[in-house]
């Protein structure tokens, strides 16, 4: 590439972080140059400065200045090919549906979005959520893969917009239930950690930051003991009011009760054994968001859990239809 383009964002990539579109068009490109290009100002969305976490909308501009010939060759974008079988799948998850927005509720193992070795995964399924729209649904928020529950999608531009800003306002209250290996003590309070990302082979990890570090990021999160199988197991309601990589698993592991299946952050610990799944036993279930149509109107969706959390609720005798919110009464 000899000279400074200047190229907008699609609308199949509306929503993708920054980093991202680079790494799906300059593969060659590594992180730490794109992070010096971020730093000196060479690359610019809509002729500002940003940030390798921004966000793209569909119809801004990105300048990507001269990087050379080892990495000015796109790789073909590779396409997840949506058979009937998916199309049906994904079609049986959704839970709620209007003219601007689509809930679904996520199972436990499914991507979001794809990546190394990951050719399957949800945005590749999109097409079969569009319905009697022109445009495919647009992601506009984020599960880990192992993590199921509700996920919501914005049927056309606008509703993106406005759904992306009640989530950055946080006009978003997300309340995920979760089974914990011991009780929290007490079994009802705030976690504030800050949380930051290591380098290396463990670089998904996110770890309680050091006083001092400039890479922590603040997290807090509520959580509430909703019912305990003796003191060994409890079910634990957390809502997070910050948006971390993994916060809510890092938290629980903090306070030394990890989410039973995690065992990135729990270790053998997390794993209790007998007939309690190990899958992680995370799920967001339940999202309360300003829709995108306005005038005061609000979504209340919730999910039911996956199977190996039912599995689990069943064991240990926990009534699974108690949707009772642990948090009504905080001023949030």
């Amino acid at each position: 590439m000899s000279a400074v383009e200047q190229i907008e964002v699609s609308q199949d990539e509306d929503g993708t972080r920054l980093d991202r579109w680079f790494k799906r068009r300059y593969p060659a490109l590594t992180h730490g140059r794109l992070e010096k290009l971020l730093r000196t100002g060479q690359v610019r969305v809509d002729g500002a400065r940003a940030k390798a976490n921004l966000r793209l909308e569909a119809g801004q501009t990105v300048r990507v200045p001269p990087m050379g010939e080892d990495v000015e060759k796109p790789a073909p974008k590779k396409e997840q090919t949506l058979t009937a079988t998916d199309a049906d799948f994904v079609r049986s998850l959704v839970i709620y549906r209007d003219d601007d927005v689509i809930a679904i509720n996520k199972p436990a193992g499914l991507a979001v979005q794809g990546g190394t070795k990951t050719e399957r995964h949800l945005d590749g399924m999109l097409d079969a959520l569009k319905f009697d729209a022109k445009e495919r649904p647009k992601l506009v928020h984020r599960l880990d893969r192992d993590t199921s529950g509700v996920l919501v999608l914005a049927r056309h531009t606008k509703a993106a917009t406005e759904l992306a800003r009640a989530f950055k306002q946080k006009d978003a209250r997300k309340v995920y239930w979760a089974l914990v290996v011991g009780v929290p003590s007490p079994q009802r309070g705030t976690i504030k950690l800050a949380l930051s990302k290591q380098g290396g082979p463990r670089a998904e990890r996110v770890f309680p930051a050091a006083k001092g570090d400039p890479e922590g990021k603040y997290a807090e999160t509520h959580y509430a003991v909703v019912a305990t199988a003796s003191y060994k197991l409890a079910w634990v309601a957390f809502m997070p009011m910050t948006g971390r990589t993994h916060q809510i698993r890092a938290h629980a592991a903090a306070i030394e009760t990890p989410i039973v299946g995690d065992g990135k952050y729990g270790g053998v610990k997390a794993h209790p054994g007998g007939e309690i799944p190990r899958q992680l036993h995370l799920h967001a279930r339940s999202l309360d968001i300003a829709h995108p149509a306005g005038k005061g109107k609000r979504l209340h969706l919730v999910a039911p859990l996956p199977p190996h959390m039912q599995k689990s609720w069943k064991l240990l005798a926990f009534d699974m239809e108690d949707d009772e919110n642990p948090f009504e009464e905080l001023e949030l």
